[in-house]
């Protein structure tokens, strides 16, 4: 049986989709040192190889909706201005600003999200599990089950894909960084609505 952990591990360590780091560890039986060769294996780890390379290019896409009334911009780097000119690069540009006027993340990646807002989080999700009647031995998996959710809420890349709910938008950027062979980070956005507070 594959553990959710595991699961989540091999993806922050490969940056390949949920679903194909469930099969290569449902092949290798849970090792995940051989399923990380598997994934490369199957060209499925490419994404990773290139993250840590220097996005010093890119773009700045700007989305307006709503008939003027809200408005994305977000900045999208990549390594080169060759891929930053690319049909492909560019829709993807759209693609995100799109999900950021949709979705309305307020951080780009979990690690952004100030450590004090997730103390604050779990102490709430304590709370409900306590006021639910909830075991005390099961109350630390429930707020680590809440925590993730809100993750996939308030955090851009964790956000399921607004064209493709299956797929996290992370997800969606390494098909294209495994396709346009650079790595792509969103560094930072904006998104306005008419009238509200700043």
């Amino acid at each position: 049986m594959i553990k959710a952990e595991q699961v989540k591990e091999l993806r922050e360590r490969t940056g390949a989709g949920m679903m194909d780091c469930k099969k290569a560890l449902t092949e290798t039986n849970g090792d995940l040192e051989k399923a990380i060769i598997y994934l490369r294996e199957h060209g499925l780890a490419a994404a990773a190889k290139k993250a840590g390379r220097a996005t010093k290019d890119g773009k700045i896409e700007a989305y307006i909706h709503a008939g003027g009334k809200l408005g994305v911009l977000i900045e999208v780097n990549c390594e080169t201005d060759f891929v930053a000119k690319t049909e492909d690069y560019q829709h993807l540009c759209r693609e995100l600003a799109m999900q950021v006027a949709a979705a309305n993340p307020l951080f780009v990646d979990r690690q952004d999200v100030p450590p004090e807002r997730i103390e604050n989080e779990k102490k709430i999700y304590e709370t409900q599990a306590r006021n639910e009647g909830k075991p005390e031995k099961v109350i630390e998996k429930i707020v680590s089950g809440r925590l993730e959710k809100f993750y996939q809420e308030v955090c851009l890349l964790d956000q399921p894909y607004i064209r493709d709910p299956d797929r996290t938008v992370r997800e969606l950027i390494n098909e294209y960084i495994a396709k346009l062979g650079e790595n792509i980070v969103v560094r930072r956005f904006c998104r306005f609505r008419l009238g509200e507070e700043g």
